[in-house]
């Protein structure tokens, strides 16, 4: 799509010369709070959710969305998310805390973590949450926490592995031999029999390939892995399935050259194949569950920066703004690309070339490379788009600069959700031994 296409899609625009998200004047909401400051769109939250659930109930209507916190974990986006229906998918038990402070109940809670403790056990069991276990050795001490707080053995899930996998960054691939999650395909079997054998009396799946995927022609060889284990599964040991958790992984255009995702290529490449599947009979009739994170939120979201500085040193142009990997570390952790726009409209047809660079003493605390934007000068403002998933959530206080402030926006109104911190904050917890005091 054409640039100002793509802003649109993006609920961005100007007008008068400013930058609007949604119906904001963003320069009009930075005037009442500081910067840096992350402004987060309920409806576009909502738009996301819709969309997608609106393609799979197309297809399958026993579905859940189970959205991933980790993405984004504020209580207002759970909320939102929860009004719409939406079941959350957990990594941790702080998550899962945060998703019951939200009012989500117990049934809607899936909890895919790895690496389990006997107290994530304990926590998850004892609040009647669904584990997805990671691994066939997770299974012995899983069982001995149920004994121990006299808790049914009722429902039981692996996660699967089917060896391929996709994503936007090695980091974030989350499917093969040499990938630390789930269960590959020769211990499938075993999971399952040592499940039965100890009481297990209902059995779920679970998968999950990477994250930020663009393509749907990325799913066909690890869904076709994945339904092929199922059929083989039910097969060998007469089970049928309470549900099959396909995970996440869709990713969006956070370049303008890039399209967004084809929801109905992932139908044709993922639901109609489930479904091709659940109609021949011999998995039972499983609810389809789905745990997409950066789709609905990534866009939901965008961060507002002050430039403070402009520095020509006779080789490169650098732009120095108050927001850097503290406030958003994607850049520096996986070279991810965010968008980075005026927001004003600058009086000027000639453009320079910038490195945009945040405040933190490292040299990897770079937002934006080789930037081509308006001639910009010092005090203007900055938006940083598509910060809704994997930004606040890893946002941190490195060099001790507290955590920005957080704004939800809702058609023309406005509403602080999360206050700016302060230096007090940052020594909240800190104790100083006697003999230092």
């Amino acid at each position: 799509m054409d640039y100002k296409k793509w802003l649109e899609y993006k609920n961005l625009k100007y007008l008068d010369n400013r930058l609007y998200f949604g119906e904001v004047d963003v320069i009009e909401l930075v005037g009442k709070y500081s910067t840096p400051l992350y402004i987060l769109n309920e409806q576009r939250i909502r738009k996301q959710y819709r969309d997608l659930k609106r393609i799979i109930d197309s297809e399958y209507k026993k579905n859940d969305i189970h959205f991933s916190v980790k993405a984004n974990s504020h209580l207002a986006t759970l909320r939102i998310l929860k009004s719409e229906g939406a079941g959350v998918d957990c990594t941790s038990v702080g998550e899962i805390y945060t998703s019951l402070q939200a009012g989500f109940p117990q049934d809607k809670i899936i909890y895919t973590g790895n690496m389990f403790t006997n107290n994530d056990f304990k926590y998850a069991v004892g609040k009647g949450i669904h584990v997805n276990l990671d691994s066939i050795s997770q299974l012995k001490r899983l069982v001995k926490i149920h004994d121990e707080l006299n808790k049914d053995k009722d429902m039981i899930s692996f996660r699967i592995n089917p060896e391929f996998g996709a994503g936007h960054h090695s980091h974030t691939i989350t499917a093969g031999k040499n990938i630390k999650f789930g269960i590959l395909d020769n211990q499938v079997i075993e999971a399952y029999t040592k499940a039965k054998e100890v009481g297990f009396k209902h059995f779920g799946t679970h998968m999950h390939i990477g994250s930020g995927v663009l393509d749907p022609e990325e799913y066909k060889k690890p869904f076709e892995k994945y339904l092929d284990i199922l059929n083989n599964l039910a097969d060998k040991l007469n089970i049928s399935f309470e549900f099959i958790d396909f995970g996440g992984s869709i990713g969006i255009p956070y370049k303008p050259n890039q399209e967004s995702f084809d929801l109905e290529g992932y139908k044709e490449n993922l639901i109609r194949p489930f479904v091709e599947l659940v109609e021949k009979g011999n998995i039972g009739n499983p609810t389809f569950k789905f745990e997409p994170g950066r789709y609905i939120v990534a866009e939901s979201s965008i961060i507002i920066t002050q430039i403070n500085t402009i520095k020509d040193n006779g080789f490169k142009k650098f732009v120095g703004v108050n927001a850097g990997f503290n406030t958003l570390i994607r850049p520096a952790m996986y070279n991810s690309y965010h968008h980075i726009i005026p927001c004003q409209i600058l009086d000027s047809n000639i453009k320079e070339t910038y490195d945009i660079t945040g405040p933190i003493c490292e040299s990897g605390d770079v937002l934006g490379k080789a930037r081509n934007l308006p001639i910009l000068q010092e005090e203007d403002y900055l938006a940083i788009l598509d910060t809704g998933a994997y930004g606040f959530t890893m946002a941190n206080v490195y060099n001790s600069r507290p955590r920005p402030p957080e704004v939800l926006i809702n058609g023309k109104d406005s509403y602080l959700i999360r206050e700016e911190e302060t230096y007090e904050d940052l020594l909240k917890k800190q104790k100083l031994p006697i003999h230092l005091k």
